[in-house]
């Protein structure tokens, strides 16, 4: 009897099936500093332990963003060992923030299947949750991922696309009752835009762009014990290439929106995101974003404003026009969320 684990294909899922994750991960100052030292994230809440207590945490939190990778880190060897891409995220909401210290474990549900026309892979949609070692509920979220078939005749399953909300309630967000904004310090937290300054259908254009290199993304990827083949393994795309993992866009797209977005300090809530394009080490990416909707009524100090944040390759594009307009061919990321804001 074989002992090694060759991951599960897309004939190997039923909808129903649990996952326990293996590998709960405990969360340090390491984790932090490396994440700072990846992505050029400045975000006062995550980076001063004096401006986190100021907001009401009892010390600086983790950045939701590495409680996503990490939870997400832990699906990776039953979810998508044997993707072909992690393609789309819905629902995702940031409950208990975590600390230094916590312990996360992470299980998962598949709840829809549908086989591709070619026959040869199929979509899993799961819902994932994270828990810290008090059992306290930290992210919940679906994600779509597109996974190899291994036997190609087995016939295809029953066709089931969950039904998912495009947008996350405001109403059912969780704040611990402690955090507020009445003491903000926005000098500190390097901008003078609160709440009231940003329009619904405003567009920010975040200036700044960053090249791609192959030691960060697979920096990255091992740090959140992603062993997804495609991320390590040049040999299982046709293109000869490794595949940056979608984290790392996702992070280093928070990171750059900071230029114009800096008091957008808390991701609460992920309505959707959508990997439109692969990117490899060499690509050059820049970041815009859109106000779709705010909402005022979370606390007397904090609102929240739902964001839609472009990624883009700045490829053949001259550095004068490249913010004006975005060709959708260039779009490697789509992530629309919701970040705390104070009033």
């Amino acid at each position: 009897m074989t002992k090694e684990n060759i991951g599960n294909f897309f004939e190997d899922y039923k909808i129903g099936m649990k996952f326990n994750h293996p590998t709960p991960r405990s969360l340090g100052n390491g984790e932090r500093a490396i994440y700072q030292s990846l992505y050029p994230n400045r975000f006062s809440i995550y980076s001063s332990d004096l401006f986190a207590k100021s907001c009401g945490y009892s010390m600086i939190p983790m950045d939701n963003l590495i409680v996503f990778h990490t939870i997400f880190g832990k699906s990776v060897p039953d979810i998508s060992l044997n993707a072909v891409a992690n393609l789309a995220y819905f629902q995702g909401r940031f409950f208990s923030p975590v600390y230094d210290g916590d312990t996360l474990f992470s299980v998962s549900e598949v709840i829809g299947l549908k086989q591709n026309s070619n026959g040869k892979s199929g979509l899993v949609y799961v819902n994932t949750k994270g828990f810290n070692q008090k059992n306290d509920l930290v992210l919940e979220y679906v994600r779509c991922v597109m996974v190899k078939k291994n036997d190609l005749k087995l016939p295809a399953p029953k066709t089931l696309i969950p039904k998912l909300e495009n947008v996350v309630d405001p109403n059912s967000f969780f704040l611990p009752n402690e955090v507020n904004f009445s003491n903000y310090d926005f000098d500190l937290a390097g901008s003078k835009n609160k709440f009231s300054d940003y329009d619904i259908g405003e567009e920010i254009n975040h200036i700044d762009a960053v090249t791609l290199e192959e030691a960060e993304h697979m920096m990255a990827t091992r740090l959140w014990q992603n062993n997804s083949k495609v991320h390590f393994d040049k040999t299982i795309r046709d293109d000869k290439k490794r595949l940056i993992y979608g984290g790392h866009i996702i992070s280093t797209g928070r990171a750059l929106s900071f230029n114009g977005l800096e008091n957008a300090q808390v991701m609460i809530a992920i309505n959707g995101g959508t990997h439109s394009g692969p990117a490899f080490s060499g690509d050059t990416v820049f970041a815009k974003s859109q106000i779709l909707d705010k909402f005022e009524n979370i606390s007397e100090s904090i609102g929240a404003v739902r964001i839609n944040l472009v990624v883009a390759k700045k490829d053949n594009v001259d550095n004068q026009s490249y913010l004006k307009e975005i060709k959708e061919s260039s779009i490697v990321l789509k992530f629309d969320y919701w970040a705390l804001m104070p009033k």
